[in-house]
């Protein structure tokens, strides 16, 4: 300011000094001469001045140009001098301007980023950074704000020395030379009057300073102590005392609390070192005073709503219970929410306490001011540049001329975030709401952001049913603007080939009628030999005999499937489907045990042996139900979806089943284990309940029965894994063979011929027979580490049980191909087999038998998780490890309906000696058969799973 004054005193002595010759000359302003600016052009000075060449001299306006420079903030010293000529007036603007940082250095900054301390500056609107102009206050400023941001930290006695340095001709260089200090934690919190809440409880309710521990854990909640920050000391006293009021206290008071610092001694129990630093222990008087039943709550200054018991069902607590402060609050919020569904933008309630000492209650008064309501008037909208306007005000529950909701505004925004057009819309910080009170109406401004309507997607993985595969898709989202979605995809993998093509139309004729189709070719391999430890403990390592009793199969599949669901009601969350699927698949049998498998069980309408392996047509109609309030189908934060579905097959086709299947997720912000809508973490549960059943004498086909495991539903599981393994009658044959290795020849004359002799032996398969009633849960816990990477914990649980044994029943022309030969070789007369026994007599029990201790076996898998949601691909990263405390791992005996009572596998006991001729080639052929067929069968699924995968999980 002196420096200031000086300039305009000197400013008016030249302009006084020269009255004296105004007579002398012209007083025209000739030139205007701007003298000592290095970094700001001239023409930007000349552009505040208010002289301008041509006017006529006025000391007014020179001193008016003057103010309008320094005003600018630009220059640390400013003179205008005259100078009169022959033709006119010069004027010489002599400036000198603040120097321009050059360079900004935190020295000894360790607590936290230069980053953090920017973007701090910025919100404090502390502008200092390189390139702008030095200005000493606003360096005092930043000087504040590391203050602040350090004590937040801890470092309660850091201090800071600023150091300016010039750099030639024009700038400087600011380092702030920061010493931190020791780093100051929380030592005890302590209370005092505390009557009547424990010390422990009223510690829980300090957010902010608590120590970090175990929650509820008694001896492990204090495990290490929080940084000290003095400016949320006054927050958790404030949550203190509304942990007493919650208790019916409803005048409570909680005094400035006491802090006293000192020195922490003694040894750290996790290094054994000396323990350094300072700890401020916390001292917290309390008054609690009398605690208090709710008398009544009574309302006043109502005229529009006059339901009072309606506003009285908004406060969840009831007369007669101890006061419960926050449950008032959120009968006031309730009511707010209440009243601004009719329009009451403005509503305001104030509550006003009469006390009963003698009764100890208090009753609430609630003073409500209502306002004026308010109609929408126009509905805007500002970003959507492809998508067209009547796209989004489809969607709205509002519409213009009607009573302002401002929860069918936030459903609006909800059902708009579920499309997956814009970036995650919010009320707060998306919408504008301007109100005209005198014609009491509001304009409603909905900015959006719209995303790629094009969008390439990425699968992959690692699994046992599709092997190591990778897949890509392309989705052209909200088509042409109007919210049509054209898609294709494609997977390739070593044992899985899909492509789909798919189109659906969400409105017809502007009603919210979706339509859709897609057209769909499939195939897929399953090689049980090849599925990690499936059975036998060596999958991959089985002999040729126990191939041949294991699945191995692939099913090609090509189809089509058209969909339309509408909305219940209009705008509604809940919407009913209907989905009619046409497919027909063939499939190819590898192993003996999967011919006969598929060949003999009853699937299919009439149709028995190798027929039924092709030209399988299943013509179904599925009715389902929908209510779904998740806010955002990749990353959810909120909301629930409930899903019922009724699928019926046999309209045409030669497959006969029915399948109802139930679901239910839901998403809840999360703050540490409690549930706050401004928490940072997510908790997701999903269950899943299904059943199959075939009807008019036929079985559900073995492909739609129900097989768990995989990245979708129990993460340590192969694909197809977890599931119930069946006995498979069969029939196989091997070669009677002497000790020394040579087989038996039919023609002993010619036994160069090669030509031995087979013996058929009963034996049975083994097949993942899969569950007629399926359980699924899932419940993850995840917490967002930065931008689209997320951690996650989660527990997965599934059961699948062949509870309908009447489900696995096979043919009777089936059984009859398996009991209708003659199977042994008790004699052989010129290589033919003689006196063989009928199958009926081996022992071949009707139907297939699930396994002793495969059925109804619970799998769990608990684990950590690691996602990358990728901003091209559209799809996370998943990295994820999970340990199966629930699993199966048997070596079971023969069923004992299968069983002769000894401890043997089922083949076994079927294959004895009587089926081989006597003498050393029948000994020893029938020994090789046990050993081959007769094994005992190990299942044993894997104990822990790492397993890098690209897809989504529920």
């Amino acid at each position: 300011m002196a420096g200031r004054a000086a300039c305009a005193l000197l400013l008016l002595v030249v302009v006084f000094s020269s009255a004296a010759v105004l007579a002398q000359g012209s007083q025209t302003i000739e030139q205007i001469r701007v003298i000592g600016n290095r970094r700001i052009p001239k023409e930007t000075v000349l552009a505040r001045l208010f002289t301008h060449v041509g006017d006529q001299y006025d000391p007014v306006s020179v001193e008016r140009d003057f103010n309008s420079l320094w005003n600018t903030g630009y220059f640390e010293n400013l003179r205008i001098e005259r100078e009169d000529t022959e033709k006119g007036v010069i004027l010489n603007v002599y400036v000198k301007e603040k120097p321009t940082i050059r360079e900004v250095n935190y020295k000894g900054l360790n607590s936290f980023s230069q980053s953090d301390a920017l973007d701090r500056f910025k919100k404090e609107k502390v502008s200092i950074s390189v390139e702008s102009q030095y200005d000493p206050t606003k360096v005092k400023r930043a000087e504040a704000v590391l203050r602040a941001m350090l004590a937040e930290h801890g470092h309660q006695f850091a201090t800071i020395k600023t150091e300016v340095k010039n750099i030639p001709p024009a700038s400087v260089q600011v380092n702030f030379n920061i010493k931190e200090g020791p780093t100051v934690k929380v030592g005890q919190i302590r209370f005092t009057g505390n009557e009547h809440i424990s010390s422990l409880v009223l510690r829980r309710s300090m957010k902010n300073l608590k120590p970090v521990g175990i929650p509820y854990s008694l001896f492990l909640e204090n495990l290490f102590p929080k940084t000290f920050d003095s400016s949320k000391l006054e927050e958790d006293s404030e949550r203190v005392r509304q942990a007493y009021r919650d208790k019916g206290y409803a005048n409570a008071a909680v005094e400035e609390p006491k802090t006293q610092i000192r020195d922490v001694g003694g040894l750290n129990w996790f290094t054994f070192r000396p323990r350094k630093g300072k700890r401020i222990d916390i001292l917290m008087p309390i008054e609690e005073g009398a605690r208090y039943h709710l008398g009544s709550i009574t309302f006043t200054g109502y005229k529009a709503f006059n339901n009072t018991r309606a506003m009285r069902a908004q406060f969840p607590i009831k007369d007669g219970e101890y006061f419960n402060a926050t449950d008032m609050s959120k009968g006031l919020e309730n009511l707010k929410k209440a009243y601004g569904q009719l329009g009451y933008i403005n509503f305001g309630a104030i509550p006003r306490p009469e006390y009963d000492e003698q009764k100890k209650t208090v009753s609430w008064v609630i003073d409500i001011d209502e306002g004026k309501q308010f109609y929408v008037s126009r509905i805007e909208f500002q970003g959507n540049t492809i998508t067209r306007d009547r796209v989004i005000r489809r969607e709205l529950l509002l519409d213009e001329g009607q009573v302002y909701n401002s929860q069918a505004w936030e459903y609006s925004l909800l059902r708009l975030n579920q499309l997956e057009y814009f970036e995650p819309l919010k009320v707060e910080t998306d919408s504008e709401a301007h109100q005209d009170p005198d014609a009491g109406t509001v304009d409603l401004l909905l900015k959006v952001k719209e995303k790629g309507k094009n969008s390439i997607g990425l699968n992959g993985g690692v699994s046992g049913l599709s092997g190591a595969f990778l897949g890509v898709n392309y989705q052209t989202n909200n088509f042409l603007g109007l919210g049509e979605t054209l898609s294709l995809q494609g997977n390739l993998g070593n044992v899985s080939r899909n492509f789909t093509f798919g189109f659906s139309q969400p409105y017809i004729h502007n009603r919210p009628l979706n339509l859709g189709f897609q057209l769909f070719n499939q195939k897929q391999d399953y090689n049980a030999a090849k599925n990690y430890q499936a059975t036998s403990g060596t999958a991959v390592n089985l002999s040729q005999a126990q191939q041949s009793l294991v699945q191995n199969y692939n099913q090609s599949s090509t189809g089509l499937n058209f969909s339309v669901n509408y909305p219940l009601k209009k705008h509604s969350f809940q919407r009913l489907g209907f989905t009619y699927s046409l497919t027909k698949s063939d499939i190819q049998a590898f192993s003996t045990a999967s011919q006969t498998f598929f060949q003999t069980i009853s699937f299919r309408s009439g149709i028995q042996g190798s027929n039924a392996l092709n030209g399988i047509v299943n013509s179904s109609a599925s009715f389902s139900y929908m209510y779904n309030t998740v806010n955002n189908p990749l990353r959810p934060r909120s909301g629930r979806e409930i899903t019922g579905v009724f699928q019926f097959a046999g309209i045409g086709g030669n497959l006969r089943y029915i399948s109802p299947l139930v679901a239910y997720k839901s998403f809840t912000s999360m703050h540490y284990l409690t549930p706050s809508q401004t928490g940072r973490n997510v908790f997701g549960f999903r269950a899943q309940l299904g059943y199959i059943q075939g009807f008019g004498g036929d079985v559900a086909p073995p492909n739609n029965r129900f097989y768990s495991g995989g990245e979708a539903e129990l993460r340590g599981f192969d694909v197809r894994g977890a599931t119930p393994y069946g006995y498979v009658p069969n029939r196989a044959t091997v070669r009677l063979t002497n000790p020394d290795g040579s087989c038996v020849p039919r023609d002993p004359n010619n036994p160069q011929l090669n030509q031995c002799i087979d013996v058929p032996i009963p034996v049975y398969g083994i097949a993942s027979v899969g569950g007629d009633t399926n359980l699924i849960t899932n419940a993850e816990y995840r917490i967002p580490i930065a931008g689209p990477v997320t951690f996650s914990f989660f527990d997965d649980f599934g059961i699948d049980a062949a509870l309908n044994k009447g489900q696995l029943k096979q043919s009777p022309e089936g059984f009859a191909s398996l009991t209708a030969p003659l199977y042994g070789c008790p004699v052989y007369n010129n290589g033919s087999c003689q006196g063989g026994i009928p199958g009926s007599q081996v022992g071949f029990q009707k139907d297939i038998h699930p396994v002793a201790g495969t059925n109804f076996v619970p799998r769990m898998s608990l684990g950590a998780e690691l996602s990358v949601i990728m901003p091209i691909i559209n799809a996370p990263f998943r990295l994820y490890f999970a340990y199966n405390p629930l699993r199966l791992y048997e070596r079971p005996y023969c069923n004992q309906g299968l069983s002769n009572g000894k401890n043997q596998s089922c083949s076994a006991q079927l294959i004895t000696r009587d089926l081989f001729p006597p003498g050393g080639a029948g000994d020893y052929t029938w020994q090789q058969a046990i050993q081959g067929y007769g094994a005992q069968n190990v299942f044993r699924e894997p104990r822990k799973t790492f397993r890098l995968t690209v897809s989504t999980t529920f």
